[in-house]
């Protein structure tokens, strides 16, 4: 099969060390905006690394809370989001992508010349035509999106190893914007980055979500689970097998060495057989992820996203959905699973 040539670069944080990274941002107030997923992560890692940060977030809500609780002090390091604006010379903006949608005539408002604007998502900036989210051309308009979720930013970097980050340069105001960005990911903990572009980020993003990491992964187990339950196999048997044995034996020989070498610690029974299905699955699977990338790069999903997060009942309905997926038989039996692991 052939593939696209891309160019690629890439950045060590030994090539890029902390100190000059330092050195980068010591001249900026670095305004967190949105304190959910994201925004506690990076704004501990930067502060613990001895930048000036401020965290800007809409009083009263549980994000301030914790917030609060997380160290950070009303009027002094913790502001209402247009004040943090306006304080803040470096702008994150870590919003969900309805929420920075929402936010943005706000936020606009006091991105004056000469500041940065940063996204951990392309969202925003590739949508523009649906978000309305468009910077003046007198700002840096930098991405640092790191390839996992905020707790995990966190805990790598309480654990000295990092996390790897995409970067990329929307808009050169300053002639410094890719050192920036650079300097962002390594004050955040990025121990590895890699160039990529504001549409590049959000394609491999969104379809990476529906696909291998959560949708397809999820709807993957529970077909296999529910065949092998249809079969008059045990629950306990069933999720062994499909999930269990997945996430604590086999996934991590793949995250150390490569799926190679998960294949080689494995029986050549296990070796063959997954061997000759392999393709199978590849060719029913191949057709269903371009019609998921199209989907994408056509903007559809980006609609979906924005019109069921815009919903003033979004959270109760999403909870609802996730309470469904609790509530299946194999969700129940590894609820059960883990309380059996031992050290439990």
């Amino acid at each position: 099969m052939s593939f696209l040539h891309v160019e690629e670069r890439e950045v060590k944080a030994a090539e890029f060390p902390l100190s000059k990274a330092k050195q980068l941002l010591s001249q900026e107030v670095i305004a967190i905006l949105g304190y959910g997923v994201q925004g506690p992560a990076q704004a501990l890692n930067l502060k613990d690394n001895g930048l000036r940060v401020i965290v800007g977030q809409r009083e009263g809500t549980d994000s301030w809370n914790r917030a609060i609780s997380d160290g950070w002090e009303p009027g002094t390091t913790l502001f209402p989001l247009e004040a943090a604006c306006q304080k803040g010379t470096f702008l994150c903006y870590l919003l969900s992508d309805a929420g920075q949608t929402a936010a943005w005539p706000g936020v606009k408002k006091h991105l004056s010349k000469g500041k940065t604007l940063c996204f951990s998502h392309g969202f925003a900036i590739t949508f523009a035509e649906q978000t309305k989210v468009e910077p003046s051309a007198d700002v840096d308009v930098i991405l640092v999106a790191p390839k996992g979720s905020g707790s995990s930013v966190r805990s790598h970097y309480l654990q000295g190893r990092g996390i790897n980050a995409s970067y990329a340069v929307h808009q050169d105001a300053s002639g410094r914007a890719e050192q920036k960005a650079l300097a962002f990911g390594i004050a955040i903990g990025s121990q590895y980055l890699f160039k990529t572009t504001f549409e590049q980020e959000v394609y491999s993003d969104l379809v990476g979500e529906r696909g291998a990491l959560m949708g397809a992964l999820a709807g993957m187990l529970e077909a296999q689970y529910e065949a092998l339950r249809r079969h008059g196999h045990s629950p306990s048997e069933a999720f062994n097998e499909t999930v269990e044995e997945l996430t604590q034996s086999l996934m991590p020989l793949v995250a150390d060495q490569g799926m190679d070498w998960m294949y080689r610690n494995c029986s050549t029974t296990a070796q063959r057989g997954a061997l000759d299905w392999r393709g199978r699955f590849k060719e029913v699977l191949a057709p269903v992820f371009e019609e998921l990338y199209q989907s994408v790069a056509s903007g559809w999903e980006a609609a979906a996203v924005l019109q069921a997060n815009s919903q003033h009942d979004y959270k109760e309905k999403l909870n609802e959905e996730l309470a469904t997926m609790a509530a299946e038989e194999i969700w129940q039996v590894g609820n059960r699973m883990r309380q059996l692991r031992p050290g439990r």
